[in-house]
């Protein structure tokens, strides 16, 4: 669904993406980790078309992204830190976007509902606090019904409920078939819903690999405890991860 070659970016003497090849399919959720600067917002950037790479191939169902923006249609995407028009009300927004959005006419508002934003519909972006403007991200990424989903961080400033309604709608949407990327510093966020994991560090790709083969390998079951373990050098050294 999403095949990335070669990619290549770097900013002045730092080297983000360092040739780079991956491939992500259908029914599959994608945890991309790794220490601050590894390149995860890079990646996440170059495949939104945020950030031109200086080389490489991205592609979405065999189509050269660079030759067909159209393709970001088929993306929902709900940043870390979202920024709205700070006078506009959360109805204002959701209604904005649908109407730029013409090319759909019919809505996924099962976030919209679970996360009780109608009662909080009159209230503007700026009155919010950071959980509720993180629901609201969360609720427009999911609108659209798109096939790919990218979610940066998507649980930070949640409460524990609304972290866990968040999860649950993922788990099903991996299971109606959507690819979902997910970057998060908070492993154990991470559990429950991971079923690859995409390791970067210095811009380089250290491993991608499915979470029971890496569970299998380290004899461990949390995600945190597993990273830990593979990153030791000696289990690097003799597994081959």
């Amino acid at each position: 669904m999403i095949s990335v070659e070669n990619l290549t970016k770097s900013f002045g003497k730092f080297k983000a993406l360092d040739n780079v090849s991956l491939s992500f399919n259908r029914g599959n959720t994608i945890s991309l980790i790794g220490p601050n600067g590894s390149g995860k917002t890079t990646l996440i950037k170059s495949i939104l078309g945020l950030v031109i790479p200086e080389k490489g191939i991205i592609r979405i169902n065999g189509t050269e992204i660079k030759s067909n923006p159209i393709y970001r249609s088929q993306i929902g995407y709900m940043p870390q830190i979202g920024r709205y028009p700070e006078n506009m009300t959360i109805r204002q927004v959701i209604n904005m976007l649908k109407e730029i959005r013409k090319d759909c006419n019919s809505y996924d508002e099962e976030l919209i509902e679970g996360f009780g934003i109608p009662a909080l519909q009159h209230k503007t972006m700026r009155s919010l606090s950071g959980g509720t403007r993180q629901k609201v991200s969360a609720c427009l990424a999911f609108l659209f019904q798109p096939d790919i989903f990218i979610l940066d961080e998507p649980t930070a400033g949640l409460d524990p409920v609304s972290s866990e309604l968040l999860k649950d709608k993922i788990i099903k949407e991996r299971e109606n078939g959507k690819l979902i990327l997910i970057t998060s510093h908070v492993l154990s966020d991470l559990d429950d819903i991971t079923s690859h994991v995409v390791y970067l560090q210095e811009g380089k790709l250290i491993f991608y690999k499915d979470i029971e083969q890496l569970k299998e390998s380290t004899g461990e079951n949390k995600l945190n405890k597993v990273i830990a373990m593979i990153m030791q050098k000696d289990f690097l050294k003799v597994h081959a991860i």
